[in-house]
Order: structure tokens, then sequence, then C-alpha cells
């Protein structure tokens, strides 16, 4: 497998991550992760080029501590992708609707198919993700147990696809960030681009109003704004924030300027083409 042509993921192979390497990278190889940490690892080791990080669903919410291992990361964000999830009722070879008690997912597919589960009665069991559930119940060729996963995940550990398309909302769509070693930056005035930041701001009334503002006053839309403890402290908070903007652009720098005025530790994650979806949902 060569490095160069290689993109890591969290998760195992089937993963709905994979599937978002797979359709923004059809020709290079996924590289499985057992953690973000180690998929920020195997591209900072050089065993992989990029990694594609799900940082949040538009059911479930922002993905649980992605926002904490970002700024720690070492790499930088390149681009974005949304992926569209289906979810699929998976169970091993032989095995009927009516045969299941129990299944088996990530929190968030489970939350996701609240439904069917509730339909059919079952027993939801958490797992780390859910490639890993229909690669478990695979192994134990338990007929009872099923399993919430990709469709992708069915073929390659050789599951029943039971029922397909069994999420709640027809819109559940997760948002990817593909991450690299060296920063790319887009060329100005070519196409919209996204700018993400992480900063904290100075433990002063209003700093927070304060250090925004510049966007507004210059135009600057701003499309997410997370908040974070960090460091055990309820005191202390980080910001993850993105914004409709190139660096260089004049608007940009003047809020950047005034960003930096009121707050510290401002560091750029990444500017990156946005995605065609985000005219689509606009």
């Amino acid at each position: 497998m060569s490095a160069d042509n290689t993109i890591a993921f969290q998760g195992e192979l089937g993963a709905n991550s994979d599937m978002a390497c797979r359709a923004v990278f059809p020709d290079m190889q996924t590289l499985a992760c057992y953690t973000f940490d180690d998929a920020f690892s195997a591209v900072r080791d050089g065993r992989a080029r990029l990694a594609m990080i799900p940082i949040d669903n538009s059911v479930a919410g922002r993905v649980a501590d992605i926002h904490h291992l970002l700024p720690n990361s070492g790499l930088h964000i390149i681009g974005e992708h949304f992926q569209r999830i289906d979810h699929h009722l998976l169970a091993v070879k032989g095995a009927r609707i009516e045969d299941l008690t129990h299944v088996h997912s990530h929190v968030h597919a489970l939350n996701q198919c609240r439904g069917i589960i509730r339909e059919l009665k079952l027993e939801p069991v958490v797992h780390a993700d859910t490639a890993g559930a229909a690669h478990m119940i695979s192994v134990r060729g338990d007929k009872t147990q099923g399993a919430i996963a990709s469709k992708l995940a069915g073929e390659i550990y050789g599951l029943e696809d039971l029922r397909a398309n069994i999420e709640d909302a027809e819109h559940n769509t997760t948002r990817f960030l593909i991450m690299a070693k060296e920063a790319i930056m887009p060329p100005q005035g070519e196409g919209l681009v996204m700018t993400s930041f992480v900063f904290r701001v100075q433990s002063i009334p209003a700093a927070l109003y304060k250090a925004l503002g510049g966007f507004a006053t210059n135009g600057i839309n701003m499309t997410k704004l997370e908040s974070y403890i960090i460091d055990g402290s309820f005191q202390a908070a980080q910001f993850y924030a993105e914004v409709e903007g190139h660096p260089f652009d004049e608007s940009m720098k003047l809020a950047f300027n005034e960003l930096r005025f009121f707050t510290h530790e401002v560091k750029i994650m990444g500017t990156y083409p946005a995605s065609s979806v985000r005219a689509e949902m606009g």
C-alpha cells in the first residue's frame, strides 16, 4: 500500500467514513484506524497522505470529542465533503427480521434509527463504530443479533441486508473534513472558500461579542461556532469557528485583526474550497 495513495479514517472497513473516502477519492486505498488520533498519526507519520474526519451530522449534531482533537492534530484542513448516510439493517446469512432481539451499532446510528428499533422491539447495543458492529455479529454468527451499518459493511462481512434506508430522517447527512500534513491555500477569487479556526477569549465582559464583531461589521458569514471546555476549567473555553472567506480578502484581514485584539491563541486550521453542497443547501 503506497502512503501517497492512502487515506486514513476512524473505524473498521465499511464504516461511513470509509464510504466517504471512497466517494471523494475512488482511486485511493483506505486505511482503517481504531481512533481519531490513530488516523491523525497515520498522516503525521507518513503512512497516509490524507485523513477523512467526520465533524457533524444533520441529525446527531457535532461528533463527540472531535473539536478537542483537531487543534492538536498537527494537520491542516484542505477540503470538506457532505456524505448522505444510508443505514441498513444487517444480520447473518439465513436470519429473518423476526429472529432479531438485539441490534448493534454506533450510538449516533442507533439514535438515527429509533423508529425501526421501536417498531421491531429490538434492544440497542452501543459499539465504537457501525462497521465494527457489523464485523462482530458476522463473527458471532447469532441470528438473533443484528447490526445497523452501511451496505458496504454488509458486503465486506458477508451479511444479509434485511432492510435498507432505515434512518428516521431523509436528510441524514454527515459533514467530513479532509486533512493533510501541509496546508493547501486555494487561489483567492476563484469561488467560495471556507476558513476554519480556533481561539480563546480573554476573561473580560463581552469578550466574545467584541471578538466576533469584526466579522459582522465586515459582512463575513460565520457558518459555525462551537464552544467547549478545556483544561478541566469552567472558566476557560475554546471556540471552533468557520467563516466564508479567504484570509487574503481585505474584509477577512480586518475581521481577524479585531479577533486577535480581543482573544489569544488564534489558530487557523485551514482554508479550503467550499463544497458544492453548500450552494444546494443555501
